[in-house]
């Protein structure tokens, strides 16, 4: 079977900042390596292997390229699954403003426009809150990797690295939340048959 651990198999350190030419170099590499059609010719179990680690060769990719991705996997082989978002991991300092983007949302629902540039200035104001959680990511992934994935440093960067993520997976949901509110209703038109 394929190894599971995506650093491994494409022969990284274990980090959370990569060099993503560096690894998409390495995808390459790997793919045509355990390309199915070299092994056409080969036993079924050589063929099996093949299908085996082309797949775990792309889901390594996707997983290893995007940061976000990469560092949840870093946490749940560490031991820190992120799991379900819950109201208990709303961050504290955007409570009065979900309760206000609650109100704006059902205003919006109910067919009142009159709120919707302050929507659109909440929405505004929440993907300048994700940019500053992805810096702030940017700073605890250094600081994991010039600590070592095993010290003591390296797992306290963990947790803030979990606090982040919980706080930008919610800062997320809220992106989604305003971006569905303020898209133009779709007018439905009726059909008209000629004979």
């Amino acid at each position: 079977m394929p190894s599971r651990d995506y650093f491994s198999l494409f022969g990284l350190e274990l980090k959370l900042e990569l060099d993503l030419n560096d690894l998409q170099r390495r995808f390459y590499e790997l793919s045509r390596q355990w390309h199915p059609d070299r092994f056409s010719r080969k036993s079924a179990a050589e063929q099996q292997e093949a299908l085996d680690m082309t797949s775990a060769v792309n889901d390594g990719y996707r997983t290893l390229k995007d940061p976000i991705k990469r560092a949840e996997y870093v946490l749940a082989a560490a031991g820190f699954p992120i799991g379900e978002q819950r109201s208990k991991d709303v961050p504290p300092e955007l409570l009065e403003e979900v309760f206000e983007l609650n109100m704006m949302l059902e205003e919006i629902k109910t067919g009142d426009d009159s709120s919707r540039p302050q929507l659109e200035r909440a929405g505004e104001h929440f993907l300048e809150l994700r940019r500053v959680a992805d810096r702030e990511l940017q700073a605890q992934f250094a600081a994991h990797d010039a600590a070592g994935a095993s010290s003591e440093n390296g797992r306290k960067a963990l947790q803030a690295i979990r606090g982040v993520l919980n706080g930008r997976r919610y800062i997320e949901n809220l992106i989604r939340e305003v971006e569905r509110a303020l898209q133009p209703v779709a007018v439905e038109t009726a059909s008209t048959t000629t004979l």
